[in-house]
Formats: C-alpha cells, structure tokens, sequence
C-alpha cells in the first residue's frame, strides 16, 4: 500500500509517501499564493518519478490543511494528475478524539491530527502535550481520549521574519548552538541564535510545566516541526520528539479507517472542500 500524506500548511506543503511503518519520503515545497493545480500536479509527479512510482501504484491521497485555497488546488491537481479523490482530515476522514473545543470547528485540523497522532504514540498516558513548532508555536492538551485544547503562541520563523522587517542590518543566523546553556552573546549573531533557541526552550519548558499540573496523571510531551530537533539539544522537556508527527498521524487516521483499501469516492467527483484555520 503507497500513500501520499499532504500537510497544507502556512509557510510549506509537505508531502510524503508513505510505503508503510517505515519513515515516509517527505517533500517541502513553499506554500505562495502563485501556485496553481497545474504546478502543483507536475510536482507531484515528479516526486513519484523521483520515487520510481506510477500515479496507479498510488493507494490513496489523505491531506490536513490550515490553508483553504492551497487545499482546493491539491485537491484539483491531485484529481487531474493522480487520478485520486483527495481526502481531508476531518472533513471526510473523522479523528477519532472527542473534541472539547467550545467550538469544535476552529480547531485546525493540524492540531487535532498531531494530537491524535501523540494519543496514538503513548496510548497508556493518562495526558499528554503535543508542542508543534510550526508557523506558530501551539501547544495541545489530550486527557484519556479528549482533546482539551491548547495555546497558539508565536512561532520561530514567523518571529524571526518580525524582528527582521522591523530592524535594520540584522545578521542571518542559523539555530543551532554549541553549548547547552545561554551564554551573554560577543556578536549579534551568538546574541540572536542564543535568544531564539533558548528563548522558546524556556517558553516550552513553563509553558508545559504549567499545563502539566492542571492535568491528571503523569504527562507526556510530544515534541514535533522543524525546530523541535534543535531544542532537543538544551532541553530535556520532551518526552520524544517526532519532526512530522502529523504526517505520521496522517497515515494511521487512513490505516485506522480504510485498512489497505484504495481511495474511497470517485476520482471524477468534485472535491472542493474549505478547511478549519
């Protein structure tokens, strides 16, 4: 069974193919405005030339959006080129937590299946927090089989971009550290790398001790995005950390559901769908 998993997201769409348990091959490509299904069409079939697959070998398509026109272009491009009816969680795979939302339907779809995914990781831990370091930095909260919600703070790139349009001559800089301790920065450089890469240690370590003690039980944290490999390194908060949980927690919803059938639905059927910010 092959799958592409598609996360839509802000800055990227990623897109992975999955051959099973094993990690998937994944592909970043920007997420700009320009794109068109065309574009995205011939991309995706080069990434199966790249993957020495034919559009036919392809089981299904499950995607999770945060962007509505990006995830109705992927629908097209992936209905005219790959010949498969694009699925979106939750809107035609449900997530299989109770959602404690106030309302249910604001909650984006990644946070939902990253958290479902972390549930799936540790289904013995009476809660958990699944920190994803994406466009913004959130913080979701699972207790037994419910979803409690969360914190939408800033994220890094999204940060770093801020301080950046708003301060002249500001250096590149590359975060990653060599010490596992803040250290009074000699350069601009040390001075922004040290800030950014302990400063949002330091938010996720209160931040998820402070949501801890108002949940039951011992917690696990689930740390995933980009950045969370480098905090690994002056950190010990996380319980693991897994870079494309929501990938992951892609092909387990489909799996979960569909087992090894192919894509449910007609290829030819319209597919627009409108995905939760």
């Amino acid at each position: 069974m092959c799958i592409l998993l598609f996360d839509i997201g802000n800055t990227n769409l990623k897109v992975a193919v999955s051959r099973g348990p094993a990690a998937p091959a994944t592909y970043a490509l920007p997420s700009s405005d320009k794109q068109t299904a065309d574009a995205i069409g011939l991309l995706l079939l080069d990434i199966l030339r790249h993957q020495r697959l034919q559009p036919e070998e392809i089981t299904a398509c499950i995607g999770a959006s945060v962007v509505p026109g990006l995830a109705d272009l992927t629908a097209q491009a992936v209905q005219k080129y790959l010949g498969k009816r694009m699925l979106f969680a939750p809107e035609h795979v449900p997530i299989p937590l109770e959602n404690n939302y106030a309302r249910p339907h604001e909650v984006g779809a990644d946070r939902l299946v990253g958290a479902f995914a972390a549930r799936r990781l540790y289904p013995q831990a009476p809660s958990i927090i699944c920190v994803d370091f994406g466009t913004a930095t959130t913080f979701d909260c699972v207790a037994g089989n419910t979803y409690l919600g969360g914190l939408i703070c800033p994220g890094v790139l999204s940060s770093m971009n801020a301080l950046a349009a708003n301060t002249a001559k500001l250096p590149r800089i590359s975060l990653e550290v060599e010490t596992t301790t803040p250290e009074p920065g000699r350069s601009t450089a040390t001075s922004l790398n040290h800030g950014f890469v302990f400063g949002f240690a330091a938010m996720a370590e209160g931040l998820c001790a402070k949501l801890s003690a108002g949940l039951p039980g011992p917690t696990c944290i689930v740390g995933t995005g980009g950045f969370s490999s480098a905090l690994t390194q002056v950190t010990t908060c996380f319980t693991s950390v897994h870079p494309d949980l929501l990938l992951e927690g892609l092909r387990l919803l489909y799996t979960e559901t569909y087992g090894n059938a192919p894509c449910p639905g007609n290829a030819g059927e319209p597919n627009t769908v409108h995905p939760h910010f």
